[in-house]
């Protein structure tokens, strides 16, 4: 007998077959199937007539048959079949290629919804392989709901098999306190979803989609608060004030006003009673890094081990020496731990971690391991922490009771976002760059020019600069034929077009010290051009790269593009960014152009969520957050600020979710966070 948790292929007309298909969206089980979403719905509830629906648009128009034509056979040997359908405005053409039974299963005279593009000009309107239903289907189901597709699983096929499934909702147990749904006029999550699915009519869908994008922001801020609060009343790691000048004399200039402000918020953290819990967010460039050697200097002098956590073992090398630079004068240790290590270099390194000979560590998710043991931590901090789960960073966090925690991310987010999605983080800002830092010049161009630019790109390579192009795809997708391959394109264009030009491939498939090999190459001036996938956007500091180059730039979030930007800039040299894409669309146009006009992140990062939502902004990874399945982070804050003031109300009484009457919620919150504890 199937339940709720068993495989998807028990369902009536899935199968092994199509589960394997349902597996590519991450669907495994019934109840995989049940919490995917929909992404959109069509409306058969409001059809145009043949002369108001929007041309090239999709949408549903009801018109009756009036005559089928013979079939006929058209260039390509393909059979064509076309039925003619009208209303009082007009006339609309609907046809089908190599599928007689489609327009076979219509009745003259018989009024019928057809879906799909409207092609065709004004006076003449066509449909193509229109979806096509009854009355009496309309009145059963109005809403039909559109997912998340894959090759070889038709929408119809996925429906049906939604619909197979929809009885094992009452399995689905409600993690919501009762007094919560009846406080907030909610359903409950059985019928909830079941609507979210199927729902009869734009009341019933709202209220479904209200009370399933409440839960999971509840659920969200419920897990953010007891993965980053529990048991931390207390810090383990007391500190007293140290006059911070001693640490800034040293430096060989002066720091700019932004890291004295953080890091002054950073040391008042570390002296107080409870633990640190701060992010300290800046633009490429703004200098974090100086302000966490401020923070770790502070925490040396007053006898504390600090560990920094880096997402790549390049940048995690490359933090160790430009620390080193900073630290060792002071008599602070710092000590590298990677995997790639040699096993004597590794063991020697433990040691010191062990004895305390080691002021600082700096290392990639080799220091989460078991056998990395600290003898006095008091400061732990994650860079670039949007490439870490939550969990990655609790467990940093638990190398000692209660050490201060600062994250850091180059990914700016408007404050009061910032506030509701990190719960109890405070926030320092640098909103100033350090003088010197060179203007990025940013051009948009079409793959018209690409050849003139390559010319460019030789002139550059000439000069003794670097080069990086980035694609947004390892290998050519038959569904996407319009999105670069990183590897077709660097052996099909790029060797081709700089024939004599030394040039490395960087992709994250490769084996770690595959990537390693080639940015320590491009870092030491033995490749003149690096062509990559985005995962150079964390990174490695090469001042001699002067030009970015950012194949089918539409496909990238405009934060995602700022990030990709500010890997050059960071020599002496003039430098640039090339963003290419063919798409003709007006929006995406304007987008690039915002990007070429300014250099501010905070401004990128509100324009992306205000034109792009957070997906594009946040990326998979939803900064290390779980992937949100229906809320809408940027739509739906005040829902999230209801959230969060629900969820401290409830762990004011239960602390732990240990009650009895809390186990369902505990429970899903777990499997929430579940799909954050990967590094990307």
């Amino acid at each position: 007998m199937a339940t709720i948790d068993s495989s998807v292929q028990y369902l009536k007309g899935v199968g092994p077959a199509f589960a394997k298909k349902f597996e590519k969206l991450g669907i495994t089980t019934i109840r995989d199937l049940l919490l995917c979403y929909p992404r959109k719905y069509i409306d058969y509830t409001q059809p145009y007539t043949v002369e108001t629906a929007p041309y090239d648009v999709e949408c549903c128009v009801k018109a009756t048959v009036l005559q089928k034509e013979p079939p006929r056979r058209i260039k390509g040997g393909r059979m064509m079949n076309r039925v003619l359908a009208a209303d009082d405005s007009g006339v609309l053409a609907l046809s089908w290629f190599n599928a007689p039974y489609a327009a076979d299963k219509l009745t003259v005279g018989e009024s019928y919804y057809f879906e799909g593009r409207i092609g065709g000009n004004m006076t003449h309107r066509e449909l193509l392989h229109p979806l096509v239903r009854t009355e009496a289907q309309v009145q059963a189901s109005p809403f039909v709901a559109v997912y998340p597709g894959t090759e070889g699983l038709s929408p119809a096929r996925h429906n049906s098999c939604v619909y197979a499934a929809l009885p094992f909702a009452e399995e689905l147990q409600d993690p919501l306190p009762p007094e919560l749904l009846t406080r907030y006029r909610m359903p409950p999550k059985a019928a909830a979803v079941r609507a979210i699915h199927a729902p009869k009519n734009q009341e019933e869908l709202a209220a479904a989609r209200r009370r399933l994008i409440f839960e999971e922001l509840y659920l969200l801020q419920l897990g953010i608060f007891l993965l980053r609060s529990r048991g931390r009343n207390v810090t383990s790691a007391p500190m007293h004030p140290v006059d911070l000048e001693t640490f800034w004399r040293s430096l060989p200039y002066a720091p700019t006003g932004a890291q004295r402000r953080s890091a002054e918020e950073i040391t008042r953290d570390l002296c107080a009673e409870a633990p640190m819990n701060r992010l300290l967010q800046g633009d490429v460039g703004s200098g974090k890094t100086l302000v966490a050697a401020a923070a770790i200097w502070f925490a040396a002098q007053n006898g504390w081990q600090s560990a920094m956590l880096a997402p790549t073992e390049i940048l995690a090398r490359q933090h160790a020496a430009n620390l080193a630079d900073r630290l060792e004068p002071f008599g602070v240790n710092v000590t590298l731990l990677v995997g790639g290590m040699k096993a004597k270099e590794k063991r020697v390194a433990l040691e010191a971690i062990a004895d305390g000979r080691a002021g600082l560590v700096v290392g990639t998710h080799a220091v989460l391991t078991d056998t990395v043991v600290f003898r006095n931590l008091g400061l732990a901090i994650v860079d670039e922490q949007h490439r870490f789960g939550v969990r990655q960073r609790g467990l940093l966090a638990g190398k000692a009771q209660n050490p201060h925690l600062l994250v850091m991310s180059a990914t700016p987010i408007p404050r009061t976002l910032g506030l509701l999605l990190y719960g109890d983080l405070d926030i320092s800002v640098l909103d100033e760059l350090p003088p010197g830092r060179k203007p990025i010049k940013t051009w948009f161009i079409t793959g018209k020019k690409r050849q003139d630019m390559f010319g460019f790109l030789d002139k550059q390579i000439e000069a003794g600069h670097q080069v990086y192009i980035v694609c947004p795809a390892i290998e050519e997708n038959e569904l996407d034929s319009g999105m670069t391959a990183v590897k077709t394109y660097y052996t099909e264009t790029v060797c081709p077009l700089l024939p004599h030009r030394r040039i490395g491939l960087l992709h994250g498939r490769m084996k770690p010290k595959e990537k390693d090999d080639v940015m320590l190459k491009f870092k030491a001036g033995e490749l003149d051009v690096l062509v990559s996938t985005t995962v150079i956007e964390v990174g490695v500091d090469v001042p001699n790269a002067t030009v970015m180059v950012i194949e089918n730039a539409e496909r990238f979030g405009l934060s995602a593009l700022h990030q990709l930007r500010g890997r050059v800039g960071r020599g002496a040299a003039d430098s640039c960014c090339i963003l290419i894409s063919d798409n003709g669309s007006e929006a995406v146009r304007q987008r690039l152009q915002f990007l070429c006009r300014t250099a501010d992140g905070f401004a990128v990062a509100r324009y992306d969520l205000e034109t792009r939502g957070p997906g594009d902004f946040f990326g998979s990874a939803q900064h290390g957050l779980p992937t949100l399945r229906v809320a809408d982070l940027v739509q739906d804050t005040r829902t999230l600020q209801v959230a969060q003031t629900e969820a401290k109300a409830l762990l004011a009484q239960d602390p732990n979710l240990a009650q009895p009457q809390h186990k369902a919620l505990s429970d899903e919150v777990a499997r929430l966070f579940a799909t954050a504890g990967a590094m990307n």
